[in-house]
């Protein structure tokens, strides 16, 4: 019986993995389907920004208590899922708490430690889950969020809490099988809250308590695979990919952006004929400004839309959104996102990328895009160091540049800037009349 165990459980922990392994792999794919960028300089830097953004969670600390909550939910994920190790170790091993003979003491403090942490995961999530559905903060009720991405916050959490209890409940089981010198549940002393609790189990029989603590391991280890592989369909993916996402973040002044190599390769060549380089036969490649779909996107903006929490904090920060116009940032990360993934679906159905009919555009609206200020402050906001306004400004840059698509005003600007070096219509000798005025 424990033989057929053990089989059971190294089969399915060998499915959970491969499953994951696999859609990791799609995600790996979709993500190298932009453009190439370089983003390997200084990694001293880069590294830095990983331990204080990622790890460290440096931009959530600007609200102290939702950042304390937050860490805690983040180092009970990190830290108590160590304890993993152990359990699926014992499961192929059909041992039962394998490390305890060897750290001795040490093994009770730490489980002592992973029990604070479980608590404190379990009721934060009952917080976060009152904050989202109870008292609904005006940025997880927005409409961005409608249909899944709302319950998907909801399932996560819920998923937490029952991973927790059964955590608790097990650890009192099995103190409580402890107590009653029951065959392999070894003697680690009282657990700092199952170990109070175990003494309420004391009137059930041990066979009672082992089933109970069998079944808290069993579901406990399954919910932790079947969370894995829920991982890359959720927005929680974050929770791995904030890492390469915070190493690779642009280290560049805020604000600053990156001048298109075509367009001042035109004017270079306009101005020195004999640099351009010379192009054979008709079927070169015609000039691409900007972004109509995902593939000319870079890879770093597509990781970043894998990587975007839904928090909505950049959203809160947008100054077009909270004067009520339609761009929200957020919602430009999550379009970018589906349209990936279907992009993605079209190519493992196809073997390649069969054109759709549709791009960027049909998630995105000109109206959204016309809306940014380009004021960077979804960019400050956001916790993993997502740039929404890279999207936004190669979006705006295609429908600029190849549709000619821009309002009266803007294109009355860019003719001042062409012709007067700057957005108003005033010859270049005549800009400093005015000081005469105050002589």
């Amino acid at each position: 019986m424990q033989m057929l165990q053990q089989i059971v459980f190294i089969v399915l922990s060998g499915f959970a993995i491969w499953l994951f392994v696999k859609k990791i792999g799609i995600i790996r794919r979709n993500i190298f389907l932009g453009k190439p960028e370089y983003l390997s300089d200084n990694p001293s830097k880069r590294w830095k920004n990983l331990i204080l953004l990622a790890f460290g969670q440096k931009k959530m600390f600007r609200n102290f208590p939702v950042a304390i909550m937050h860490f805690i939910i983040y180092a009970g994920f990190i830290i108590i899922n160590l304890e993993v190790m152990e359990i699926v170790l014992d499961g192929m091993l059909g041992t039962h708490r394998l490390f305890l003979p060897y750290l001795g003491g040490l093994y009770t403090f730490l489980i002592n430690f992973f029990e604070i942490l479980a608590l404190g995961v379990l009721i934060v999530c009952i917080i976060f889950l009152f904050r989202r559905n109870v008292i609904k903060l005006k940025r997880f009720v927005s409409k961005d969020l409608d249909g899944w991405p709302r319950s998907d916050a909801n399932y996560i959490l819920i998923t937490e809490i029952i991973l927790m209890s059964l955590f608790l409940l097990m650890n009192c089981t099995d103190r409580a099988l402890q107590l009653k010198s029951a065959d392999h549940y070894q003697d680690t002393g009282n657990f700092i809250f199952s170990g109070i609790i175990a003494p309420l189990f004391s009137n059930f029989s041990a066979t009672t308590l082992m089933s109970v603590e069998r079944s808290c391991w069993w579901l406990h280890i399954l919910g932790i695979f079947s969370f894995l592989n829920y991982l890359p369909y959720s927005k929680h993916l974050h929770i791995l990919l904030a890492f390469p996402n915070a190493y690779y973040a642009s280290l560049n002044e805020d604000g600053k952006m990156e001048n298109m190599e075509t367009v001042q390769n035109e004017v270079k060549y306009m101005m020195q004929p004999e640099l351009a380089p010379v192009i054979s036969g008709s079927n070169a490649e015609p000039m691409k400004f900007g972004a109509k779909d995902v593939f000319d996107l870079s890879w770093k903006s597509l990781l970043d839309a894998y990587s975007c929490t839904e928090c909505g904090r950049c959203s809160s920060a947008c100054p077009a959104n909270q004067t009520g116009k339609l761009l929200s940032p957020r919602k430009i990360m999550m379009d970018t996102r589906d349209r990936l993934e279907t992009v993605g679906k079209n190519i493992h159905a196809n073997k390649q990328f069969i054109e759709d009919g549709e791009n960027l555009f049909s998630h995105i609206s000109v109206e959204e895009l016309r809306a940014c200020t380009t004021c960077n402050a979804c960019v400050q906001e956001c916790p993993v160091s997502i740039s929404p306004l890279n999207i936004i400004i190669e979006l705006r840059r295609s429908l600029i540049m190849e549709d000619s698509n821009a309002p009266q005003e803007w294109n009355t600007m860019f003719s001042n800037m062409e012709n007067n070096f700057a957005p108003w219509k005033f010859s270049p000798d005549d800009r400093a009349n005015w000081t005469k005025e105050m002589s």
